[in-house]
């Protein structure tokens, strides 16, 4: 079948509505229906391929790995390069580098200013003290910005999802202070695998690829009047640093980790050896000529 017979037939179908119908997913929707008619006719591909691959987004579903899949196929940095590419045609420039969200944020994390604790004191692991400003892009503080934080524990798993871990364990919310200052205490996170016998490293061994992340730290920051920055830092060293295989690494966001001792730990609370990483994170102004880069998507809520 030819590309005029196939869009006869798409015609044909859209001609079958009883009602105006909303004009945007009409024409996401058919675009997305006439793309996939085409690569089936250009690949041949057969009933049964089609059926499989339906069934298998139908399975990915019910495993909840389809935020898995998006971050994995480089959606979720497709996204984020058409957002920098927005902003940079609107003349904004400066921020700190945005990276992906991921699928394992909760919302309502506990609030505290200026410091928190992530972890409750039974993680294993080297302790992270992790410090820094909210700045804008003219380097003044910004007080009262919200840095909300999270990241997985010793073993790669996320609270909320591994239900062995106590509520909101290595998650936190910490409102900047007058000078605009955060800074946390945690222990260093180690790098991860997505599920070996599931959905996502099915459909990666076949494309010849691994599953693997490097050790990160995620975070949303936000301030009244800013864009909100969706970004994380890995941990330099990590031997997947720079072949993770959600595409979220970036210049700019694999900070210095150091190790720091005695009198500096004091007002964390930490006695001894730790590892030290300094960072500010630079937030826009808000614009009306860039997308909006609060996202609407289906997050969990504890």
């Amino acid at each position: 079948m030819d590309k005029q017979a196939i869009d006869a037939l798409l015609q044909k179908f859209n001609e079958s509505a009883t009602s105006e119908g909303n004009a945007r997913v009409k024409t996401v929707v058919n675009r997305i229906v006439r793309d996939l008619f085409y690569t089936i006719e250009d690949l041949d591909v057969t009933p049964s391929e089609f059926w499989s691959a339906l069934n298998y987004l139908a399975e990915a579903g019910q495993s909840g790995e389809l935020g898995l899949l998006a971050a994995g196929l480089g959606f979720e940095h497709f996204l984020d390069a058409r957002l920098d590419e927005a902003e940079a045609s609107a003349g904004l420039e400066g921020g700190t580098p945005r990276t992906i969200e991921g699928p394992l944020y909760v919302a309502g994390a506990p609030e505290s200013v200026g410091h928190a604790r992530l972890d409750d004191g039974t993680d294993p692991g080297q302790t992270l003290v992790m410090r820094g400003r909210v700045l804008d892009t003219e380097g003044k503080p910004l007080a009262n910005a919200l840095v909300e934080v999270w990241h997985a524990n010793h073993l790669g798993n996320y609270s909320y999802f591994d239900k062995s871990q106590p509520a909101f364990n290595l998650r936190r919310s910490i409102r900047t202070d007058e000078q605009g200052n955060y800074s946390f205490r945690s222990v260093v996170p180690v790098g991860y695998s997505v599920p070996p016998q599931g959905k996502t490293q099915a459909l990666l061994d076949l494309l010849g690829r691994h599953g693997h992340r490097p050790a990160h730290i995620h975070f949303f920051v936000s301030a009244p009047g800013y864009r909100k920055l969706t970004t994380q830092i890995n941990i330099d060293g990590d031997p997947y640093l720079w072949d993770d295989f959600a595409f979220a690494t970036r210049d700019g966001l694999v900070p210095e980790m150091r190790k720091a001792e005695g009198a500096e730990g004091k007002p964390y609370g930490v006695e001894g050896n730790f590892a030290l990483i300094d960072f500010d994170f630079t937030l826009l102004a808000e614009s009306t000529a860039a997308p909006a880069t609060e996202v609407d998507r289906l997050r969990a809520a504890a």
